[in-house]
């Protein structure tokens, strides 16, 4: 899948509002996280340096349409700021009258952070007067954010439908990888599917089944592929409404071939919390008293086995509670194979969500090929469905 870009001459000159996801982390009335905003940087770098007057637009949490300055972006403009060393200027709206004198009175070199659109109900209806209402002091719209794109919002897909407009170098990026896992993956392919629910994860095994070689299922999801197969699993995850699912999946991926493989070993715990003493055991034999919280050292080892012999990896799901050290191994085990497989030339790419948190946690988001900005926008993506923020900008 190609999409329209901007070039250096398209943009000079021009004032240019920029779609982005600064939806990102406060801690203390500051960014703790930075890394949707680095996200960025690329596309912002790239108007600049061509001579653009760049404006930007997010939105940050939920403040449900009203004016809450709990989610103020005042705080991700200092970030910004201090990440550059641009003049960056706060505006405090997204429309109106604050929004025209800011850019009445805009300084060459400066960038604009508007305030945040989610402010205002009309943005999450795709209200196509709201989105005359953000872009009608500027000249051209660029859409960056990706991780925003599975919704049609005004601000991520009526806008564009205003100005002139082209994707930004983020989802360019974002589209090329994605587009190369999903529709030329080299073989032998592997699909890793964690998470708590299989039910997250339908649309993906339903999409990617007749293309993948082989798929790995970890996390709570496997325990309902395991009690499909009538094995017991104690206290474990279990979505019962799945299990004709499970067992429906397990005999379409025997008919095409497709190998799929699930835990043989576990780590368990009588109680979901980070002290609750862990054992290994077999996925054949977990204890009725038992909950399983990550992969066993044996699944960890064959899953790394076949992540390394692969020419493309997709990875979506961690394989057990990562954010508990108890349970973490069997995902870190995952993410240290998926950079032996990148160093190895395999094409790699992390769906966002858990699994980038995952590999950022474990410090390897740069031995990979790939870590998406989006969750539930690369889930969608890997389910074959039409972005409505990427829509636009699809040349084929």
């Amino acid at each position: 899948m190609r999409l329209k870009t901007f070039s250096p001459s398209e943009v000079a000159g021009k004032k240019v509002l920029v779609r982005v996801d600064f939806n990102v982390p406060l801690a203390d009335g500051r960014v703790s996280d930075d890394t949707r905003i680095k996200a960025h940087l690329p596309t912002l770098t790239a108007l600049r340096e061509a001579g653009a007057k760049v404006a930007l637009i997010s939105h940050l949490g939920r403040p449900k349409g009203t004016f809450n300055l709990k989610y103020t972006l005042e705080p991700v403009g200092e970030e910004l700021a201090k990440l550059t060393g641009w003049p960056v200027r706060f505006v405090p709206d997204c429309v109106g009258e604050k929004v025209d004198e800011a850019v009445a009175s805009w300084k060459d070199g400066e960038v604009l952070l508007l305030e945040n659109v989610r402010f205002y109900p009309e943005e999450e209806k795709n209200d196509f007067e709201f989105a005359k209402r953000l872009t009608k002091d500027f000249d051209l719209f660029v859409m960056d954010a990706f991780s925003a794109s599975h919704r049609a919002h005004a601000s991520t897909r009526a806008a564009a439908e205003l100005l002139p407009s082209y994707s930004g170098k983020l989802i360019d990026r974002e589209i090329t990888m994605l587009s190369a896992a999903r529709d030329e993956p080299k073989k032998p392919f592997v699909l890793i599917l964690g998470g708590a629910k299989v039910s997250d994860k339908i649309a993906v095994v339903e999409n990617m089944l007749k293309k993948v070689d082989t798929i790995l299922i970890g996390g709570g999801m496997a325990f309902t592929f395991l009690k499909a197969q009538g094995k017991e699993i104690g206290k474990s995850l279990c979505e019962t409404e799945k299990l004709d699912f499970a067992a429906r999946m397990l005999d379409e991926a025997a008919k095409l071939g497709v190998k799929i493989m699930l835990p043989t070993d576990v780590v368990t715990a009588p109680e979901f919390k980070a002290d609750s003493p862990a054992s290994v055991v077999s996925a054949e034999a977990i204890p009725a008293d038992q909950m399983g919280l990550d992969i066993g050292p044996a699944t960890a080892g064959l899953f790394a086995k076949e992540i390394t012999a692969a020419k493309t990896v997709l990875w979506n799901g961690p394989m057990g509670v990562f954010e508990m050290p108890a349970f973490a191994k069997g995902t870190e085990a995952v993410a240290k194979a998926l950079a032996d497989a990148t160093a190895k030339g395999a094409l790699t790419v992390v769906g966002g969500g858990d699994s980038a948190a995952a590999i950022a946690l474990f410090k390897m988001e740069d031995k990979v090929s790939h870590v998406s900005t989006g969750g539930g926008a690369s889930l969608e993506f890997f389910e074959g469905k039409s972005l409505p923020g990427i829509e636009p900008y699809v040349l084929d």
